[in-house]
């Protein structure tokens, strides 16, 4: 017997089928990848399994846990299974936990509710649990915060809630997306390291290829809710007959075709000498001197136009902080930063003047835009740059026009609100406001990393086309070296808020020099070199 059994299950809303005849199975001991793009029904699945459909969907089929039916289960049945039977591990740990109640409090709430523990009892359990998830008692007691966490530890502390009570079954639904590499691999190995110490079975939900080859022990793909091919991960990998499948197999490691940059010499399009970064870290003591995290720690760097310079490096490591040092959106306590030549004042920030040469595209679209105001005004908004000089009337409509053209979307696109398109479009809008005013240098901070890999590998394409035609030049801020590797010139490694080592993209991916960018290639899934793993294990 399967420890779950999904059969023939559809589900729709009102008139619109969400799911159609899934067709799915999870043994104890056994990790099942469903992979697949977003609005592909993965999560609604997942979402199906527990019972927390939206109000008015209907479901048909079959959804059986140890042999029994959960489909239209009384709600107080399903609370009992929730939590206790199985456990879920969202995406987004931050909005997962409560940021006012502890971390102990968090984990020991699910071993009250479901295991009818006292509270003395429960905190018991919260402590063995979080020692299980790496999160030792002597670093992270009971009474920390969400907030006093990174994102991975956070992510760990909410792995913890989901495996508090020793669930039969585990989902997790896109748990690495927002971790840098290192931190990724990390909760991956934990994650495999729990369902083999306590035979759990899991459901596994991401769009990484990469990440599914090294972890799922079978894979079903998905697509506009339904399973177009499911088998065992090396034999479907190695043996793909859907189209789809193929198409989202190559674009998992695609290479936008690029013309070797013709980058000019001269003045750099951004210059950043020794520049250095500090925050005040608060007092311990009435009287102890304030001590300072210094975030930015004497970076160098300089861009030419033409040029895609890629930096990567961990969470924390000072990118983004660098990143908006460069925008003049935070002072900087050393060094300097010149654009295109003109140099930010320290105090004062940057000019209108200097500003029009620099613009940015940032991780979620749809949270860098207003979503009450049409397309047309948000591509715009760049113009005020421009002062008295911005075109207005017929002339600022022709200029938007050309923007979403350039990017690959219809002009009569102005007159539509933002929430009308999906988020590779909603990425493409935000290039196009990037574009309008012909900047030289645009920063791009995690700009695709939210993105299903097939419309990631048409962003990229249209950024190197872009760069190609205009002789723009990138910042490409990502933890995913594998983007990275595909879209730049040259690659910038980042740790402590230093540049270890630096270098030709390809050059330094080939031959990497610092240890710690050899951990970076080390983490970094790889689809080929996990199934080659595989094979390699299953001929021992």
């Amino acid at each position: 017997m399967a420890l779950l059994e999904i059969k023939d299950l559809s589900l729709s809303i009102g008139p619109f089928g969400i799911l159609r005849d899934i067709d799915l199975s999870v043994d104890a001991g056994e990790i099942v990848g469903v992979i697949g793009e977003s609005g592909s029904g993965k999560s609604m699945t997942a979402l199906a399994v527990m019972q927390l459909i939206p109000v008015g969907a209907s479901t048909r089929g079959s959804v059986k846990l140890e042999g029994r039916e959960v489909l239209g289960l009384p709600d107080a049945e399903m609370r009992k299974i929730r939590g206790g039977t199985i456990g879920m591990v969202f995406q987004e740990p931050m909005t997962a936990l409560n940021p006012v109640k502890t971390i102990g409090d968090q984990v020991a709430e699910t071993a009250m509710v479901h295991g009818g523990m006292r509270r003395a009892e429960a905190m018991k359990v919260a402590r063995r649990t979080l020692d299980r998830v790496e999160l030792p008692a002597d670093r992270f007691p009971l009474d920390r915060y969400p907030h006093e966490l990174s994102g991975g530890q956070r992510q760990r502390v909410v792995i913890a809630m989901a495996i508090a009570m020793r669930p039969r079954l585990l989902i997790a639904d896109e748990p690495t997306t927002a971790l840098d590499v290192t931190t990724q691999a990390q909760i991956l190995t934990l994650l495999q390291r729990l369902v083999d110490e306590d035979g759990m079975g899991m459901m596994f939900i991401t769009h990484d290829l990469g990440v599914i080859a090294g972890i799922a022990d079978k894979v079903a793909i998905m697509r506009r809710g339904e399973v177009v091919e499911a088998g065992e991960t090396v034999a479907l990998f190695r043996n793909l007959q859907h189209p789809y499948s193929k198409a989202l197999f190559e674009a998992s490691s695609h290479i936008p075709p690029r013309n070797p940059p013709a980058v000019t010499s001269g003045v750099p399009v951004l210059a950043v000498d020794e520049v250095v970064r500090e925050y005040p870290l608060p007092r311990r003591g009435l009287f102890e001197k304030r001590k300072v995290l210094r975030a930015v720690d004497g970076v160098s760097l300089r861009i030419e136009r033409g040029e895609n310079v890629g930096l990567v490096g961990e969470s924390g490591c000072g990118k983004s902080t660098l990143a908006r040092a460069i925008m003049a959106l935070e002072p900087v306590q050393g060094g300097g930063i010149a654009i295109s030549g003109e140099p930010i004042d320290p105090r004062r920030g940057a000019t209108f003047a200097t500003r029009r040469h620099l613009q940015v595209v940032f991780q979620d679209p749809y949270g860098s835009f207003n979503p009450r105001h049409r397309v047309d005004r948000l591509v715009s908004e760049p113009f005020h740059l421009l002062g008295a000089s911005a075109p207005t009337g017929a002339e600022r409509e022709k200029r938007v026009a050309r923007a979403l053209t350039e990017v690959g979307l219809a002009a009569s696109d102005a007159s539509k609100y933002v929430h009308e398109f999906s988020g590779g479009q909603r990425q493409r809008i935000a290039i196009a406001r990037a574009l309008i005013i012909e900047p030289s240098l645009i920063i791009l901070d995690e700009a695709v990393s939210a993105l299903d890999v097939s419309v990631r590998a048409q962003v990229l394409d249209l950024l190197a086309d872009l760069s190609d035609r205009l002789q723009l030049s990138y910042l490409f801020i990502s933890h995913d070296l594998a983007v990275v590797r595909s879209i730049t010139d040259r690659v910038l490694v980042m740790r402590a808020g230093k540049i270890v080592e630096a270098g030709p993209t390809e050059e330094l991916f080939r031959n990497p020099q610092h240890p710690y960018t050899r951990e970076l290639l080390a983490a970094t899934p790889n689809l080929e070199a996990a199934l080659a793993a595989r094979e390699r294990m299953a001929a021992n």
